[in-house]
């Protein structure tokens, strides 16, 4: 056998061994001996990963096996129940942050395999921060002076090191629950794409549109697809016109509203107590700005007092509403092309409205962040309940996060395919033919039973929405990305249709430069709007 061979071979199994008996040792000998060229630099950053890895596998491997028997120990056991409850918080971020913060590591690792965490999960953190890692403690040992020699390179690795970590476990014990949180919240919605800023899910949309603005040879085409809304209901349609159009020839169905305009604070509060009185409106109501999207300024008003507070608080025209306490909702996405005798629903969703159960132990706070869809937005649910984020849920307290029907304020979508019926269809199209010049939308209803709003009775029209809404059950965590972009162009392209339709029957779309003007003024005017309920 080749002596170097041999030699490369026993240096190789001496820092593996080494790992064993202290990790960051052997990774800082390793790390030594390659900047000093007494050992292969590829062959030592291997034996130090290896030595690494392997160590946080047998910890894990010792635990799960050894767990059951330990834990019959009642201090072990307390130990246990303790490490569990972090663990189901936060297990992977905690687990991955270990490997950066003296003294959290065992504990992380023997946490991880006595509440039996997958194997595959656990080997992939620990190899990839193992990773990190080796190569953070070969950059500072090669980066120290050359000239010093092994000993001085060790020393000043070993100083720096020593610095970071105590700069990261101080940061850690003042900010640690919060970046965890958001570290996991980060990864989360990187990989759900249902949480993804628009500005990112939008891309392949708006290029979409830029083809069918070609093909059809204009841009702006989907503001004639309704004529009875501005811009067909892209941006600055009025809520409380088409509210009111739809309760002169829809009453049965449509939840009734009035228009609070502009003017002096005392003129607002006196308009609206006179439409209280004199329409018996009663406590809850709702209040939202007349101009507005993705359910921007709605709120749930309970007392004299806070409509007070949102009228001047916004100053814009605010529609008044009844508050139709469902419980369901569901956004039905119609549609009818000029020259069609009946119309079609493209898609139905189901709005589940979230909410976390108090134990008498934690805060809001701390339910919303381990809850596993609420913390993906946890800064929308903690902005909206600032005053009671520190608040302890009693012992089976249902707190329901939001109210409004959108997914931007946390609304959860489902596909409500099961509710659609010929009966639905029918009801809506009677209601739709019955508004002249309205071709497309999606209908905003609440209701009691599925099977009321299947048979087409006893649910109520909250809002009605143009051109620029969606066939939200695209939202549904189930469906694949490109099943909801599949799902989007097709409605896009029956926006673009009906738009050139009826521009072929004489009517000419707004300037696509007014409707950015517009647009623009609504993105100023909601910086006023408080957080939405």
């Amino acid at each position: 056998m080749d002596s170097s061979f041999a030699c490369r071979t026993l240096g190789f199994l001496g820092i593996v061994g080494a790992g064993f008996l202290s990790e960051d040792g052997a990774t800082v000998t390793a790390a030594a001996l390659a900047a000093s060229h007494s050992m292969d630099p590829g062959l030592a950053f291997l034996g130090a990963f290896v030595g690494l890895w392997a160590g946080d596998l047998g910890v894990y491997a010792l635990a799960r096996r050894a767990g059951p028997a330990a834990l019959r120990h009642r201090w072990l056991a307390r130990w246990q129940e303790k490490a569990q409850g972090t663990s189901q918080r936060n297990a992977t971020a905690r687990l991955a942050f270990s490997r950066f913060l003296p003294g959290t590591r065992l504990p992380s690792y023997v946490a991880a395999g006595l509440n039996r965490m997958p194997l595959l999960r656990f080997a992939g953190i620990t190899a990839g921060t193992a990773l990190i890692w080796t190569a953070l403690l070969f950059a500072l040992i090669r980066l120290a002076p050359a000239h010093s020699g092994v000993f001085g390179n060790t020393l000043a690795a070993a100083g720096a090191t020593s610095l970071i970590l105590f700069g990261m476990l101080w940061a850690w014990r003042v900010w640690g629950d919060a970046i965890a949180s958001r570290f996991v919240a980060l990864f989360t919605r990187i990989t759900r794409w249902e949480f993804w800023p628009a500005w990112l899910f939008y891309i392949p949309v708006v290029c979409f549109c830029l083809w069918l603005a070609i093909r059809y040879r204009g841009l702006a085409l989907p503001a004639v697809a309704n004529l009875n809304q501005k811009h067909g209901g892209l941006v600055g349609e009025s809520k409380a016109a088409i509210l009111r159009e739809l309760t002169r020839t829809s009453p049965e169905l449509t939840l009734e509203a009035w228009l609070i305009r502009t003017g002096p604070r005392a003129e607002r509060i006196a308009a609206a107590r006179r439409l209280i009185e004199q329409h018996r409106v009663t406590a809850p109501f709702v209040m939202k700005p007349d101009i507005a999207q993705r359910g921007a300024g709605f709120k749930k008003i309970n007392s004299a007092e806070e409509m007070e507070r949102y009228l001047t608080q916004v100053d814009v025209p605010i529609v008044l509403q009844r508050y139709a306490p469902g419980p369901r909702e569901a956004g039905i996405f119609y549609y009818r092309f000029p020259d069609e005798r009946a119309g079609h629903i493209l898609g139905i969703t189901r709005k589940v409205f979230p909410e976390v159960v108090g134990d008498g132990l934690r805060t809001l706070r701390e339910l919303i962040r381990m809850d596993s869809r609420a913390k993906m937005i946890a800064s929308t649910y903690l902005t909206r309940f600032a005053s009671q984020a520190d608040r302890v849920l009693r012992d089976g307290e249902r707190f329901r996060l939001v109210e409004a029907g959108n997914h931007c304020q946390g609304c959860e979508f489902q596909d409500g395919s099961d509710l659609y019926s010929d009966e639905l269809r029918d009801r809506l199209d009677v209601a739709s033919q019955k508004l002249k010049g309205f071709f497309v939308g999606r209908f905003d209803v609440r209701y009691s039973r599925d099977e009321d709003l299947r048979a087409g009775r006893d649910f109520q029209v909250v809002e009605l929405n143009g051109a620029a809404s969606e066939a939200t059950n695209v939202y549904d965590a189930r469906n694949s990305l490109w099943s909801a972009y599949r799902i989007l162009f097709q409605q896009w392209k029956i926006v673009y249709a009906i738009g050139a339709t009826n521009r072929r029957r004489g009517y000419r779309p707004s300037s696509a430069l007014s409707i950015w003007r517009d647009w623009q003024g609504f993105l100023a005017e909601s910086c006023s709007f408080p957080a939405a309920d």
